[in-house]
C-alpha cells in the first residue's frame, strides 16, 4: 500500500509561482515512477508531468513545458512540482500519483497509475 499526500496549493495571482509537494509512504518509493495530474471543474483529469524512478527522465504536457518542473528526492520519499508564471487556466486540483509497476517508464495516462493522493487546490486569480 502506498499513501500519497499533496501539499503546497493555494490562492495566487497570475504570474506567481507555487511549489507542490507530494510525500509518499513506503520503503520502495525509489522504485516507482511518479506523476502529477490536474483536474479543473467540469473537465477530465489531465496529465501534467511525470518522472522515472531515478528522476533522470522527465515528461511534460506540451502546453506546460517551460513553466512547470517535476523533480524528486528519493531520500525524502518526495516528489515536487514547481509551477512558474501561473495563469488562471492553471486553476485546478492537482494530484500526484504512483506507478508501482515499473519505475523505468514514466506514463502519461491516468489508468497507468496505481495510487493517488487526495489532491491540493491551486487557484490562480487574474
Amino acid at each position: 500500500q502506498v499513501q500519497l499526500v499533496e501539499s503546497g496549493g493555494g490562492l495566487v495571482q497570475a504570474g506567481d509561482s507555487l511549489r507542490l509537494t507530494c510525500a509518499a509512504s513506503g520503503r520502495t518509493f525509489r522504485a516507482y515512477a511518479m506523476g502529477w495530474f490536474r483536474q479543473a471543474p467540469g473537465k477530465e483529469r489531465e496529465f501534467v508531468a511525470a518522472t522515472t524512478w531515478t528522476g533522470g527522465n522527465l515528461y511534460y504536457a506540451d502546453s506546460l513545458k517551460g513553466r512547470f518542473t517535476i523533480s524528486r528526492d528519493n531520500a525524502k520519499n518526495t516528489v515536487y512540482l514547481q509551477m512558474n508564471s501561473l495563469k488562471p487556466e492553471d486553476t485546478a486540483v492537482y494530484y500526484c500519483a504512483a506507478d508501482v509497476s515499473g519505475g523505468a517508464r514514466a506514463r502519461v495516462t491516468t489508468g497507468d497509475y496505481d495510487y493517488w493522493g487526495q489532491g491540493t487546490q491551486v487557484t490562480v486569480s487574474s
